[in-house]
């Protein structure tokens, strides 16, 4: 028969196993709603150059159910206000999948010893609340501990609380929208230990050379566009 040190040994052995099961699967969802977030980044930058940047199949079917290709194409308009939505999804998602990665990894995530844990974690669950109970028009709910607080990473994001109960949510709030997406960065390679940075990713050169500015998107060509107004500073 076993003694007891051998059964403490496997039971250890296990639970460590577990945890790094769970890390492994926490580290690949943080991952993938990383991915979609770029993902809508792209698809908003060129909607909002007047690129519509997505086709739509002629005609579709799936199960018993078919549309037709105008009941699914979009216009640029429609495009442009579904990639902002797409970006707000996109925020949501990232803001679940940290706020269920910290709960997964760490325990006693309210008074834990590592404040950057504590602030990332009410940081995303006050982002998700946000959107879970109004996900178009998402509106902050901050609650008891939570008041009249500033919660901060690092020099990743910050979030003040001070008066933001019951307002619109705002990515300025904490930083602008970059600033999720570095956050679930973070706690992926900082405070799980994922060693993939992208370094290794091989990653097609740009079409053309962009730059942007919070809204402000800048583009180079190779000429002045006929009709393009001078501006002097």
């Amino acid at each position: 028969m076993e003694n007891n040190s051998v059964r403490y040994n496997r039971r250890i052995t296990r639970q460590r196993s577990q945890r790094m099961t769970d890390k492994k699967r926490s580290i690949l969802e943080l991952k993938i709603s990383e991915l979609q977030f770029r993902l809508a980044a792209m698809v908003r930058l060129e909607t909002s150059l007047k690129n519509q940047p997505l086709d739509a199949p002629t005609a579709w079917s799936h199960g018993k159910h078919e549309v037709s290709y105008e009941e699914i194409a979009l216009t640029r308009n429609q495009a442009d206000l579904a990639a902002d939505y797409f970006e707000r999804t996109a925020t949501y998602l990232m803001a679940i999948t940290i706020k269920e990665a910290l709960e997964c990894n760490f325990t006693n995530l309210t008074n834990h010893s590592d404040k950057n844990v504590v602030a990332a974690y009410q940081i995303a669950r006050m982002i998700r609340n946000a959107f879970a109970h109004s996900p178009i028009k998402p509106i902050w709910r901050i609650k008891g501990y939570c008041r009249d607080k500033e919660f901060i990473v690092d020099n990743v994001i910050a979030l003040n609380t001070r008066g933001l109960d019951q307002q619109p949510f705002d990515w300025r709030h904490y930083g602008g929208l970059l600033a999720l997406f570095k956050l679930s960065k973070y706690v992926r390679i900082n405070l799980l230990g994922d060693t993939d940075i992208g370094k290794k990713r091989k990653i097609p050169s740009p079409k053309n050379k962009i730059i942007q500015q919070g809204n402000l998107i800048l583009q180079e060509v190779d000429k002045i566009p006929k009709g393009a107004k001078r501006i002097y500073f």
